[in-house]
C-alpha cells in the first residue's frame, strides 16, 4: 500500500476509512477539525459515499454515531477536548447502550490552550465512563489505531475514546497504509435490549459494564501499544504515555531506563507492577493532567485501606446497613431481623393517557416494516417500550431520539423514526432537528404534546403553544407538520397521518396532541 505524508488528524481520518467507516460526525474544534474535513475530501470517501457532516453540536454528532452504530455500520465522532463536556451525556450513556457497530469517539486535547479556554484531560471522562481509551505515540500509530478501536468497540460492545494532543494533531510524518476493509453490513442489535436504558436495563447494564473491566484490562495487557522495554539503569522507571513516549525518544540516547509505554487504557496493571517492583523511583510522563500518576498512587493498593476499589464494598449501588454491615465484619443479620418489602411492580402508563393511543396508530402504521424502527426518549413516554405496548426500540440520553433517527437514516435504514416529548423536546431536541433539516434527512418525528412535563412532576413546558412555529422556523415544510388528537376515535385517521408521513423522502413531524390526564382532571377541577 502507497506511504502518505499526513497530519495525525488526517492520519485518524484514513485510518478509520480504511478500517470500513460509513460515517463521520462532529462539531469543528481546534485542534480535531482536519479529521473530518479530510474525511470530507477523501476521493476515496466520495466514492463510496461515506456520510461525513458536520452536526449542530457534539451532542448530536454523538447521538447521530450511536443511531448508525444501531444500525451496524462502523462510526467515528470528532470534537475537541471541552467539546466532550456538551457531549458527555450522550457518551457517559453510551458506556450501558455500548455500541452494535464499531463507535470511536476522536476527541483533540489542547494543553497549553492554544486555542481553548481552558486545560482538560478527556482520559478522565473515559476513567469516569469506564471505557477502553487509544492515545497514538506518532502518525503511523494514529493511523492503525482506528483498526484496532473498532475490534474492540464491537468486540465488547462498547465505544473506544481515540485521545490525541495538539502536536500530533497538527504535525506531520509518512504514514503507511493496510489493508482496506469494506464496510460492515446493516444489522440491528441482537439484543433488542441494548439501546434501552429504562433504569431497571440499566441497572443490569452497569453491573456487566463492572464485569468486563478486567478483560479490557487483559486487551491492554497484552496490546502492541503498551510495551515494556528493560533498561540497566534501576535507578529509575519511566512511564509515557502517548506523544510523550516521543519527546522521551528524542533524548533516549543520553539514559538507559527500563520505560513502560502506554497507549492503551485502562492502564496495565501486570506491566505496572513489574516497573515498580524493578526500579527505585517512577517518572511519569504524559500529556494533560497527572491522570496516570494520581492513578499510580493508590494503583498498586494500600493495604490499610478499604472500599470499593479492593472489593469490601461493591463498585454498583447504593451503601445499606446490610452491605456496611459486610464491610465492618459483622455477622450477617437472620432472615428473621430483615423486614418484608412490599413486592415490586413494573411502571406503567397511566391508564387513559394520550400516549397509548399514539402508539397504537404508529404500532399498526410500522406493521410492514417489523419492529425495530422507533428511537425514543427520556419522559414517561419511554414505558412504551414495555408490555402491552413495545411500541419504542431505544431510550439514551435527553434529546438522542431526532438524532439517532438522523445517524441511522445515514446507513440507508428505513424507516428512521424518532418519538420525543413536548418538553424534551424543548430541552435537547431541536438542535437534532435542525441536523436534520440542514442534512435532509429521511426522518419522521413524532413529538408526543401532552401539554406538561409529566414525569417530573407537572411542570410547564418551556414549548406549550409554540412547537409548530418553531418546527418551521427550523425549517421542516409546513405541509409536513401534522398535528393528530391521540384518541381511539381517531385511530384510523392518525394510521393513515403515520403512513403518509413515513412514506415522505424528508424531514417530517407530527405532533399527537392531548393534555395530560391529570393535567386534564386538575383544569376540569378548577
Amino acid at each position: 500500500m502507497k506511504k502518505l505524508l499526513l497530519l495525525g488528524n488526517e492520519a485518524i481520518g484514513q485510518g478509520a476509512l480504511d478500517a470500513g467507516l460509513s460515517g463521520a460526525y462532529g462539531y469543528p474544534g481546534t485542534p480535531s477539525t482536519e479529521i473530518i474535513e479530510y474525511i470530507q475530501r477523501n476521493p476515496e470517501a466520495i466514492e463510496k459515499d461515506v456520510h461525513r457532516t458536520w452536526s449542530a453540536n457534539e451532542k448530536t454528532a454523538m447521538e447521530s454515531a450511536l443511531g448508525m452504530s444501531y444500525a451496524g455500520k462502523r462510526t467515528i465522532i470528532t470534537m475537541k477536548h471541552v467539546g466532550l463536556n456538551v457531549a458527555a451525556d450522550a457518551y457517559m450513556n453510551s458506556a450501558l447502550t455500548g455500541a452494535n457497530g464499531g463507535v470511536i469517539v476522536a476527541v483533540a486535547d489542547d494543553p497549553s490552550m492554544h486555542s481553548s479556554q481552558n486545560e482538560q484531560d478527556s482520559r478522565f471522562f473515559a476513567k469516569f465512563a469506564l471505557l477502553p481509551v487509544l492515545e497514538p505515540s506518532n502518525q503511523q500509530e494514529a493511523y492503525g489505531m482506528p483498526r484496532l478501536a473498532y475490534e474492540i468497540s464491537e468486540k465488547y460492545h462498547l465505544p473506544v475514546m481515540l485521545r490525541i494532543t495538539t502536536r500530533l494533531a497538527h504535525s506531520r510524518a509518512g504514514v503507511e497504509r493496510g489493508k482496506v476493509l469494506k464496510e460492515n453490513e446493516m444489522h440491528l442489535p441482537e439484543n433488542k435490549d441494548q439501546f434501552m436504558l429504562l433504569p431497571s436495563f440499566a441497572r443490569k447494564k452497569y453491573k456487566h459494564l463492572l464485569s468486563i473491566q478486567k478483560d479490557l484490562e487483559i486487551e491492554s495487557e497484552n496490546s502492541q501499544f503498551n510495551k515494556y522495554t528493560d533498561g540497566s539503569d534501576k535507578s529509575m522507571g519511566i512511564i509515557a504515555c502517548g506523544l510523550a513516549y516521543n519527546y522521551l525518544m528524542e533524548n533516549y540516547d543520553e539514559c538507559n531506563f527500563p520505560i513502560l509505554k502506554i497507549g492503551q487504557y485502562p492502564l496495565p496493571k501486570m506491566k505496572i507492577e513489574k516497573i515498580f517492583r524493578d526500579c527505585d523511583e517512577i517518572l511519569v510522563l504524559e500529556e494533560g493532567m497527572p491522570m496516570v500518576e494520581e492513578m499510580l498512587k493508590g494503583f498498586l493498593g494500600n493495604p490499610k485501606i478499604h472500599g470499593r476499589l479492593d472489593g469490601t464494598l461493591e463498585r454498583d449501588g447504593e451503601l445499606n446497613p446490610k452491605n456496611v454491615r459486610k464491610a465492618l465484619g459483622l455477622p450477617k443479620l437472620s432472615s428473621k431481623d430483615i423486614p418484608e418489602v412490599v413486592a415490586g411492580r413494573p411502571p406503567a402508563l397511566c391508564v387513559g393517557c394520550p400516549h397509548t393511543d399514539s402508539y397504537k396508530a404508529l404500532t399498526e402504521a410500522l406493521k410492514e416494516y417489523g419492529k425495530g424502527h422507533v428511537f425514543s426518549d427520556i419522559g414517561c413516554y419511554t414505558l412504551g417500550y414495555l408490555p402491552p405496548h413495545n411500541a419504542i426500540d431505544t431510550c439514551v440520553d435527553m434529546g438522542a431520539s431526532i438524532s439517532m433517527a438522523i445517524g441511522a437514516a445515514d446507513s440507508g435504514f428505513f424507516p428512521a423514526i424518532a418519538a420525543i416529548g413536548d418538553s424534551t423536546f424543548g430541552h435537547s431536541g431541536m438542535t437534532g432537528l435542525l441536523d436534520a433539516v440542514t442534512q435532509k434527512s429521511n426522518v419522521l418525528i413524532i413529538i408526543l404534546d401532552n401539554d406538561i412535563t409529566a414525569m417530573t412532576g407537572m411542570q410547564d413546558s418551556q414549548v406549550n403553544g409554540r412547537i409548530e412555529q418553531i418546527c418551521e422556523g427550523i425549517g421542516v415544510e409546513k405541509e409536513h407538520i401534522r398535528v393528530i388528537n391521540p384518541l381511539s376515535k381517531h385511530h384510523e385517521e392518525n394510521v393513515k397521518v403515520f403512513k403518509e408521513e413515513i412514506a415522505y423522502k424528508g424531514v417530517s413531524v407530527v405532533i399527537p396532541r392531548r393534555p395530560c390526564i391529570h393535567v386534564y382532571s386538575k383544569k376540569k377541577r378548577k
